[in-house]
């Protein structure tokens, strides 16, 4: 089976996940009562595969898809304003070709990067607990193992950071001593990998300033940088 073929396989079996009651329970309620901004669209209201390039270089791991943006349009960080800023600055980088990510048809593309979540499931309160996220690595564990060219993990918050450094341990990689913490710019070895802290791009952190556009635009450089070395 080629490495297309295998994600694909691994996309299906992602989608029809239903291994977290508490989960599945949330995402299709949110997916039928709605949000009344979206009240005349279909929610997707499934677990969310990642997307990309599968010959990418780059990793970017995120939480969990947003209630009313991945679990409505069935793509991560795709129709929320988190996604706006992760797309637009992954465009100012040369990774997406268009800024803005809507909706699954709405041609976004992207080079040299692949995108996912620790936890495939919208959470309520966006706060999945220990067990909800160890059923989750698995996935991740096998979509690093086909993604063979990924060097860098950038990891959007410190839940993605200590998902990220599981799947390490994971996939047979030995957890660097003493145990990396998680900082913006903070960064860790573990075999091919490295991992790479970013703060989340939520609107908390957005609103506030304690992410900015220049800050996001400098730590993508920075992977750029660490997976062409």
């Amino acid at each position: 089976m080629s490495r297309q073929d295998s994600l694909e396989a691994l996309e299906r079996e992602i989608t029809s996940c239903r291994k977290c009651p508490r989960l599945v329970a949330w995402r299709e309620e949110v997916a039928r009562v709605k949000r009344a901004s979206f009240a005349g669209e279909t929610y997707w209201g499934r677990p969310i595969p990642g997307f990309g390039d599968p010959a990418a270089s780059v990793v970017i791991l995120g939480l969990a898809p947003a209630a009313h943006g991945g679990n409505r349009t069935g793509r991560i960080f795709t129709g929320d304003r988190s996604g706006d800023w992760l797309f637009a600055a992954l465009y100012r980088a040369g990774y997406a070709n268009q800024p803005i990510s809507v909706s699954r048809e709405d041609g976004l593309r992207l080079t040299d990067c692949w995108v996912l979540a620790a936890v495939r499931c919208a959470p309520p309160a966006n706060k999945p607990t220990p067990a909800e996220r160890d059923n989750c690595l698995p996935y991740a564990v096998r979509e690093l193992k086909l993604i063979t060219s990924a060097r860098v993990i950038l990891c959007l918050g410190a839940f993605a950071w200590d998902a990220a450094l599981r799947t390490l341990v994971a996939l047979g990689h030995e957890r660097p001593r003493p145990r990396p913490r998680f900082g913006h710019g903070a960064e860790a070895v573990s075999g091919r990998f490295t991992l790479l802290g970013c703060f989340h791009p939520s609107q908390q952190n957005t609103f506030t300033g304690r992410l900015t556009e220049e800050m996001l635009d400098t730590i993508l450089a920075r992977a750029r940088q660490l997976s062409a070395a």
